[in-house]
């Protein structure tokens, strides 16, 4: 099993960046699709980005984070980050990683999760 470690959130003024870390202990991520989500307080668990397993040659991303956010994968550190630029207040949430057998956008394809990083983004 793969265990998850996000890393990387913490309070940001709109229009600055931060980088999200996904670590895995023990068992490596080479051969796992990996995705990030989000969750705002009172609000449901969104798709952010995912990428393909492997060289991570294919990505997806929410139409809301698309051309700000980019996603990657080191699998040597058997990590993936989340680079996010151009934060927007409504970016607040608390950021989970998780991985599965299947490169998707659907929460329910992936079977490791993390327990999330809280993202703030202010006016």
């Amino acid at each position: 099993q793969v265990q998850l470690v996000e890393a990387g959130g913490g309070l940001v003024q709109a229009g600055g960046s931060l980088r999200l870390s996904c670590t895995a202990s023990g068992r490596t991520l080479r051969s796992h699709a990996m995705g990030w989500f989000r969750q705002a307080p009172g609000k449901e668990r969104e798709f952010v980005a995912a990428i393909s397993a492997e060289t991570g040659i294919y990505t997806h991303y929410a139409d809301s984070v698309k051309g700000r956010f980019a996603i990657s994968r080191d699998n040597a550190k058997d990590t993936v980050y989340l680079r996010m630029n151009s934060l927007k207040p409504e970016d607040t949430a608390v950021y989970f990683c998780a991985a599965g057998p299947t490169f998707s956008k659907i929460a329910d394809r992936y079977n490791n999760w993390g327990q999330g990083t809280q993202v703030t983004v202010s006016s």
